[in-house]
């Protein structure tokens, strides 16, 4: 019997680019059913970072995407309004990541909807909190990391602020965001009651920055400086070995002396700086320092197979070109392949939650814009001349 926690759950997607499509992609892993709506324009994602054979998709849209219903609609036509009240009567959950005072204009805010049917679900992705003085500014990923420090941390540390390659602020949020869905969920199916939330980036973000880097300002009076001094220590990096680079960490007593046994240094072990975790906590600079020596006299492969056997930390640095490859990630099937009905042959990425040992089901590939529109219009009970007229007006669109 497959897992799916959330069969029956219907989810009204009205959302853009990453954030909010990457909570309603975790809410589809676990069974919800999903409507997603775009507009003529289509989802921005859609063009962004590559595109696909037929240029519907970008490698980033299909993979976030998966399992979600499409159909496209013009919220500015007439006769648009109506499917959207019939779309939120069929949703238990309405997931939105548009500017607030969008939303308001269309009457698609959680006030205007659960002021009408307080039962819903409702799930604003906001950059700024409503309530504070950036409420409804616009904002992206590497602006929200800028916000909140993340290139401020790699400026502490190598001397260059840095933006993280990867949409992380995005990804994080939208997960804590669909986290945040299930509770209410949970809630609803105890006490019948909906609720409104709002998941801003920068907040969100900002708590997490400040989990780690408040560090010793965190008591009063401050025991230190501001930062975790391990991860800002300019020794804090990927281990250069004969061939290229691996990373390791080692934070227990005995991998200490694991590690320094390994690399020739087993004296060091004696030292009273480096002898326990407290003693390494104050005399972080120094540990870093031992710690990220570089190791010339041997391949990374020798390297890894050392450390293996003494139970430490250790894996290669990969690349995007080589992480495919991984032979782990090989074995658990992680990356498969399958025949799109528009784009030839494609890559596909399982769940990596397991269930009683097996991975969560696969969901349908993403379809082109508005591939689902005549059958979701069907669904929701309109006849084949008021599909035709909803064309005509402009209202609705199909692939």
């Amino acid at each position: 019997m497959s897992y799916e926690p959330l069969h029956g759950i219907r989810v009204l997607d009205l959302t853009a680019v990453v954030v909010g499509p990457a909570a309603t992609w975790r809410l589809g892993q676990y069974g919800a059913e999903i409507i997603k709506v775009e507009n003529p324009e289509g989802d921005l994602m859609r063009g962004l970072g590559g595109l696909s054979p037929t240029g519907q998709h970008s490698g980033a849209y299909l993979h976030l995407n998966r399992g979600k219903r499409n159909i496209c609609l013009n919220l500015k036509a007439a006769g648009a309004d109506a499917v959207m009240q019939r779309l939120i009567e069929w949703a238990d959950v309405i997931v939105a990541n548009m500017r607030p005072q969008a939303l308001a204009r269309l009457g698609l805010d959680a006030e205007t909807i659960r002021s009408k049917q307080p039962e819903k679900i409702y799930c604003l992705l906001t950059g700024y909190g409503s309530d504070g003085p950036y409420g409804g500014f616009p904002t992206y990923d590497s602006v929200v990391q800028g916000a909140v420090g993340l290139p401020g941390l790699a400026l502490a540390r190598d001397g260059a602020p840095k933006f993280v390659p990867l949409l992380i602020c995005d990804h994080v949020v939208g997960e804590i965001a669909a986290g945040a869905i299930m509770a209410a969920l949970l809630n609803r199916s105890r006490t019948g009651a909906g609720v409104s939330l709002e998941v801003p980036m920068f907040e969100t973000m900002a708590a997490m920055v400040l989990q780690e880097h408040l560090a010793a300002q965190s008591f009063d009076p401050p025991r230190g400086p501001y930062g975790d001094q391990r991860l800002l220590s300019p020794f804090n990096q990927p281990l250069e070995t004969k061939d290229g680079f691996i990373a390791v960490t080692i934070n227990t007593d005995p991998q200490v002396r694991a590690f320094l046994t390994a690399t020739g240094r087993a004296e060091l072990a004696l030292d009273p700086r480096f002898a326990s975790v407290s003693a390494r906590a104050v005399h972080v600079a120094a540990w870093f320092e031992v710690r990220g020596t570089p190791l010339r006299q041997k391949t990374s492969a020798e390297w890894l197979e050392l450390f293996r056997a003494a139970d430490i930390a250790a894996m290669p640095i990969h690349s995007i070109e080589t992480l495919r490859h991984d032979p782990h990630l090989t074995a658990v099937n992680l990356i498969t392949q399958e025949d799109h009905p528009t784009e030839g042959k494609s890559a596909v990425l399982r769940s990596s939650v397991l269930a009683d040992g097996q991975s969560l089901p696969q969901r349908t590939p993403t379809a082109p814009k508005g591939w689902d529109t005549v059958a979701i219009l069907t669904q929701l009970g309109y006849s084949s001349a008021e599909v035709q007229s909803l064309f005509d007006q402009g209202a609705a669109q199909s692939a």
